[in-house]
């Protein structure tokens, strides 16, 4: 499968641009895929277990690897990709209202830097539509709904926005995601001040206890000083936030060998690795481990994973490797994780999560 996948099925997708390639992949996953008779005689069994199942905020992992917010977003593939060896999928990030995003083109690839560049800007079916879907789903994984703010909203009226969508996603989801860091809705990342963070948070955590709590997790942005990103975290403990995703595209373009005036638009991809890593092990040290982070950023191999969880990362995602990678993507990512926690004499990912942190 990956020899197929590199030599012909990558140039072709490739040979279309980004987000056409993106539908077709959805598309076929979806038609390909679209029964449990079909998933067992394409992989066999479902998804990739690890031998100790992982427990996170309360949920059960079969493994660390999930596909992050933004490739599913409407929740169309969720079992197909865990028949692919996803342990969870984050579908969205959907809104309140249905949106049709930014102006095309929104999507691009820098293949010398292994990576893509996207401003898509919240396109989705709308929050109702798409907890419809999921209500209907008769799930193979864990399912977290990553939330965000409409484009038309202000963000003196986030909050309510917020709540909106929350209300209706809770019912559906394993985990809740609350996006406050794309760069691609004009002044979202501001909710990631202080002030705007602690009454989104404290008003989001209050109407979760209220409908029976579920875990509530934050995507922060890589582009946060050291000072707010524990600023951040210090919210995140006051209100008992189940965890940080750490982190979101970039809008730096330091070090990319690939000449592509696309304009503005989040980075994803090998570039972002490094920073990735260090913004996790800022959450995992100044939370002293307590607070469980999502790790992702430039994760293609399994050494990738590691690395983020070595820096404190307990479960990893990807979206850029996996759209390189192929279809063998996570089963690859998965198996190598385990034969290297085994090289390293770690009986498990709990003992390796922070290990590489001073």
């Amino acid at each position: 499968m990956a020899f197929l996948w590199e030599k012909l099925l990558r140039p072709a997708m490739f040979g279309l641009d980004a987000e056409t390639a993106h539908e077709i992949g959805i598309n076929s996953l979806r038609a390909g895929l679209s029964t449990s008779a079909a998933r067992k005689i394409a992989f066999g069994r479902y998804g990739f277990s690890f031998e100790q199942p992982l427990e996170r905020f309360g949920l059960k992992f079969d493994n660390p690897l999930g596909i992050a917010a933004g490739f599913d977003k409407n929740g169309i593939v969720v079992n197909q990709l865990a028949a692919l060896g996803f342990g969870f999928v984050e579908v969205g990030t959907v809104t309140y209202k249905p949106q049709s995003g930014n102006p095309k083109p929104r999507m691009f690839r820098l293949p010398e830097d292994w990576a893509l560049i996207n401003r898509l800007g919240f396109n989705n079916h709308g929050a109702d539509a798409v907890a419809e879907r999921l209500r209907k789903l008769k799930r193979e994984c864990v399912v977290g709904v990553n939330i965000g703010k409409n484009k038309d909203v202000p963000n003196e009226e986030a909050t309510e926005n917020y709540i909106a969508s929350f209300d209706l996603v809770h019912p559906v989801a394993d985990y809740i995601a609350v996006n406050i860091s794309s760069p691609n809705t004009p002044n979202l990342r501001e909710l990631q001040r202080s002030d705007h963070l602690d009454e989104l948070l404290g008003a989001l955590q209050k109407r979760n206890l209220e409908a029976g709590p579920k875990p509530l997790l934050v995507k922060i942005a890589p582009d946060l000083s050291e000072a707010e990103i524990e600023a951040v975290v210090d919210i995140c403990r006051r209100h008992e936030i189940s965890g940080i995703i750490a982190t979101n595209t970039t809008i730096s373009r330091d070090g990319l060998k690939t000449r592509l005036d696309v304009g503005p638009g989040g980075l994803s991809g090998k570039p972002l690795s490094i920073r990735s890593s260090e913004v996790i092990s800022t959450v995992y040290r100044h939370a002293n481990g307590s607070l469980p982070v999502i790790g992702v950023g430039g994760i293609f191999t399994a050494e990738d994973a590691f690395e983020k969880i070595a820096a404190g990362a307990s479960l990893v995602q990807a979206y850029t490797g996996f759209v390189y990678g192929g279809p063998s993507f996570a089963r690859s990512v998965n198996s190598g994780l385990a034969e290297i926690l085994k090289k390293r004499g770690f009986d498990s990912v709990n003992e390796a999560v922070g290990s590489g942190v001073k």
